[in-house]
């Protein structure tokens, strides 16, 4: 027996209606969403320490159960199988990559990605899809969901030829940005309208400088906000030492900390 085939087997019989487990056998696709997220998110932190090889296994197991859960929850209602799942995405793998599986040539990774958008184009006009922007997900983390999103519109030609674009357009928006700030009367959201609109302009093109970059952004804001939690942490640890707390300390002080505190890891 394989081991995904003793996973459906296992999956089967939690979800056996006389015999299985009470609280596998009462999920739907509703309560199983927040799991899904969850263990996606526990995933990507996986994916951090890939040299902790066991944790990493366990976390594409945990994924891969929230699969094999709704495969098997359809199997049951008799609408599909988790070999209809596999087959599915097989038979896509090799639709998509002719130049491995047929005759098509593609000799870097912009082409097959072109090759890769023109197929999915011929795919969707059986679908209800129009536009080259569907299939983005709506649920997408915001950074991420932006950078997709310019992905999407680049692959059609709808994209600067290099990162001065992005760079001139950052100019641009924060500019504007500026101009919305001064001319606000309130923090009434009425009068913050503007400044969210702008302020999303300027991260908009923000993520296009990433993408342009090859950075992924969301990856990099995660990656500074984890450096800001560890130094803040740090200048935490530094008031203490000196009996004292941040919310008694002026901005000045814990700024003295918040150098000592990059300075002790190396950073700027």
């Amino acid at each position: 027996m394989t081991g995904i085939e003793r996973l459906h087997e296992i999956m089967t019989r939690l979800r056996d209606p006389q015999t299985g487990c009470p609280w596998d056998r009462e999920q739907t696709l509703e309560s199983l969403k927040p799991c899904v997220l969850e263990e996606t998110y526990e995933l990507l932190a996986a994916m951090a320490r890939p040299e902790d090889k066991a944790n990493y296994i366990e976390e594409l197991g945990d994924v891969l159960l929230q699969v094999m859960f709704q495969a098997v929850m359809a199997e049951q209602e008799g609408r599909f199988t988790f070999d209809d799942v596999a087959n599915a995405i097989s038979d896509k793998l090799v639709r998509r990559h002719p130049h491995v599986f047929g005759d098509v040539d593609a000799k870097d990774a912009a082409t097959v990605l072109r090759n890769w958008e023109q197929i999915k184009q011929v795919e969707h006009k059986k679908e209800t899809r129009h536009s080259a922007l569907d299939g983005v997900p709506a649920t997408l983390p915001g950074l991420l969901k932006a950078q997709r999103t310019q992905e999407k519109a680049a692959r059609v030609g709808f994209d600067w030829k290099d990162a001065e674009g992005p760079l001139s357009k950052i100019e641009e928006e924060l500019g504007e940005l500026k101009a919305e700030i001064a001319a606000r009367k309130s923090d009434k959201p009425e009068d913050s309208d503007r400044v969210k609109e702008e302020l999303g302009d300027l991260l908009f093109a923000i993520t296009n400088l990433a993408r342009h970059l090859k950075v992924d952004s969301e990856s990099a804001v995660e990656g500074t906000t984890d450096r800001f939690s560890t130094r803040f942490r740090t200048v935490e640890a530094a008031a203490k030492a000196q009996g004292r707390s941040l919310k008694d300390m002026s901005l000045e002080e814990m700024d003295v900390l918040w150098e000592e505190a990059k300075r002790a890891k190396g950073t700027i």
